[in-house]
């Protein structure tokens, strides 16, 4: 199994390809992440340097884009590349709490790199010796 050579985000190839289904729920997910960002299937394919019909393929489900479209994706939406490899099947999930990693995920005033490093933070509370995040917080 290799690991996503991106640090900072854990992970695992699955070494599959994903079902139909899959790539179609993919594509719904990022045409949901376009409209809430309020931006047109152009303005998306520009910013995120794919023609328009590539984009527009991935978003009805005909196409299933490389790790690195989908990170060229989430960056021009915004959002974090690795909800989108999730989404995509090429990660895992995390095994921390959804509710945190999912608003620390939606959040559009953080960039990428500070809810990479929040879930970092985050995820090491977790893990760290049994401790909860109110423990850790808690604590002077």
């Amino acid at each position: 199994m290799a690991a996503i050579g991106k640090p900072g985000i854990p992970g695992v190839l699955t070494g599959s390809v994903p079902a139909i289904s899959s790539v179609r729920d993919l594509g719904g997910y990022i045409r949901e992440q376009r409209k809430t960002a309020q931006i047109s299937l152009r303005q998306l394919a520009l910013q995120a340097g794919v023609s328009n019909p590539y984009l527009s393929q991935i978003e009805r489900g005909l196409r299933h884009p490389s790790a690195e479209i989908l990170q060229q994706i989430a960056k021009a939406l915004r959002i974090s590349a690795e909800a989108l490899y999730v989404q995509a099947g090429i990660l895992d999930e995390r095994h921390v709490s959804n509710d945190t990693t999912s608003a620390i995920l939606a959040d559009a005033a953080l960039t990428e790199r500070q809810k990479q490093v929040l879930l970092e933070i985050y995820t090491s509370f977790h893990d760290s010796d049994g401790a909860s995040v109110a423990d850790a917080v808690a604590t002077p």
